[in-house]
């Protein structure tokens, strides 16, 4: 495994493994799978619903705790400095852990000062090793980096072969915060796993084209958590450190880039409203 060190000193395994869509019923199991595997970086989130059997799957390995980096999001409707700190104590109590390697601001919209703050304490009382930030693009990154007491370690993005994320990579290298990729195969959407020039590549060091796109990340500097649901499909994922991208390589795969989302746009007024509908639709279950 390799590691990424962050602007606190924390090493984070560049790898890891997401539990994003994993449905609860699935979920222990295939933590289990990508512990088994090898996978030392355990990614959930309040809003993925299955902290708990994350925390289950955990117990169950019999692996040191010290020895996964685990990381969850605080979701949009507990933010604000009280909410969100409560929000951490609960997802500690459903991960069964005393502390957390990594926790996020899951979006950049509500009081996200408020949360910070209650993000920046939790950090100074030993409950949270670091603290970060997702989806926040550039200009809110480089906001969020002046504005605040404790800068973020990490911002988490989608960032794949269409979304390359150049501008950002630039500017949070220049800040020294580590990004992340959520969706690192796009889910496949835009045919990511045809691409001829990926398919090219992989034949080249004979690794399929998700290896080749993880390889690619990894040479950037970026963490990946690439999600599956299948036990030989999380092995493939996880055998990427065998390999070595050329630089004509990895330029054939920069000239891929169209600098646009394969999902949507945080910009975007009517996905704003999309996010405060979900907020007040849950406020009223």
């Amino acid at each position: 495994m390799e590691y990424q060190t962050l602007n606190n000193g924390i090493q984070m395994p560049i790898l890891g493994y997401g539990v994003f869509q994993v449905k609860k019923e699935a979920c222990e199991r295939c933590v289990l799978d990508a512990l088994k595997t090898g996978y030392r970086l355990l990614d959930t989130a309040q809003s993925y619903f299955n902290e708990e059997e994350v925390g289950s799957a955990i117990i169950k390995s019999g692996i040191p705790r010290e020895e996964i980096f685990l990381t969850t999001k605080v979701w949009l409707e507990h933010y604000g400095y009280e909410a969100t700190k409560q929000s951490v104590l609960n997802s500690l109590q459903k991960l069964q852990t005393n502390y957390l390697d990594l926790v996020l601001l899951h979006q950049p919209y509500g009081d996200i000062y408020g949360s910070w703050r209650a993000l920046e304490d939790l950090y100074e009382q030993g409950k949270i090793r670091a603290i970060g930030i997702s989806n926040f693009y550039v200009d809110r990154m480089v906001e969020f980096f002046h504005f605040t007491r404790i800068k973020p370690m990490i911002n988490q993005m989608e960032v794949q072969i269409f979304n390359q994320q150049k501008q950002l990579k630039e500017y949070a290298d220049k800040y020294n915060i580590q990004l992340e990729a959520w969706a690192p195969f796009g889910e496949g959407k835009k045919n990511t796993f045809e691409n001829e020039v990926i398919l090219s590549i992989g034949k080249k060091y004979n690794k399929t084209p998700a290896q080749v796109m993880l390889k690619w990340n990894i040479q950037r500097g970026i963490v990946v958590i690439p999600k599956s649901v299948h036990l030989e499909r999380m092995k493939e994922n996880f055998n990427v450190f065998d390999f070595q991208l050329s630089n004509e390589d990895m330029e054939a795969i920069s000239q891929l880039d169209t600098s646009t989302s394969s999902f949507f746009s945080h910009r975007d007024p009517a996905m704003v409203e999309w996010f405060v509908q979900l907020i007040e639709e849950r406020k009223q279950k």
